[in-house]
């Protein structure tokens, strides 16, 4: 059994935060029959407390809650925690998703969602925050960026990057390319398995938050640039 096989055997621990009722129990009873450990949370302004009591693998988050909403939630959370945030939103429009990752979101899973999609996607998290995606790689050194994928860390001339483990997933990607300009859809596909769910801003916005934690320019990136109309490179030279 390989790597990936025994790690998705084992329980995946999620703190699920639904003001819906029904949905909640729903979708608990079938991840439960699929080896996740849920703990559902029905107001927003008792989630963090609960994700730092559980300290779960993966959680997930409705937009719309009660006492606080699921963007204050996810930034709260941000600041004690990388855990694996999947948003759930029946906001259709693309700045709510934008909105979401922006503030530290890793994923997100419109609804009305398939239960089964839904598990892939906290399995595809829980597998990335464990470093058990994709085979296993050399450090890495890149000029004055080093990304070590066996302990899960990256640094920038010896300061430690704070990343989420879709940033630093990301990052990965570019780094082992380095120099190899990547499209959206190649790029989103390599981190999450798939690229259908995924909206071009998503990247984007994923991107710009790495900038920041690289200390790159925004507007006249050395390290992580934008070819326009293609995609992004990781210059091999940073």
């Amino acid at each position: 059994m390989g790597a990936g096989q025994s790690h998705e055997a084992e329980s995946i621990s999620v703190v699920y935060v639904e003001d819906d009722d029904r949905l909640g129990r729903l979708t608990s009873d079938y991840l439960g029959l699929h080896q996740v450990q849920v703990t559902l949370v029905t107001r927003g302004d008792r989630a963090v407390s609960e994700v730092l009591r559980v300290r779960p693998d993966v959680v997930l988050l409705d937009l719309m809650l009660p006492g606080l909403s699921g963007h204050e939630v996810c930034r709260r959370i941000r600041e004690h925690l990388d855990v694996p945030i999947i948003m759930l939103t029946a906001l259709g429009e693309e700045a709510d998703r934008v909105m979401g990752l922006e503030g530290g979101a890793d994923d997100y899973v419109s609804k009305p969602f398939s239960s089964r999609e839904l598990l892939a996607r906290i399995r595809a998290q829980t597998r990335r925050a464990r470093g058990t995606v994709g085979p296993e790689s050399a450090r890495l050194e890149i000029g004055e960026l080093v990304v070590d994928p066996k302990t899960m860390t990256a640094t920038m001339a010896g300061r430690v990057l704070e990343l989420t483990t879709y940033e630093f997933s990301l990052l990965r990607v570019l780094a082992e390319r380095a120099g190899r300009v990547m499209g959206r859809e190649t790029l989103i596909e390599l981190i999450q398995g798939n690229s259908e769910q995924a909206f071009d801003r998503s990247i984007d916005v994923h991107i710009s938050r790495l900038r920041q934690k690289l200390g790159d320019d925004s507007r006249s990136p050395r390290v992580l640039k934008t070819v326009r109309g293609v995609g992004y490179v990781l210059t091999p030279e940073v």
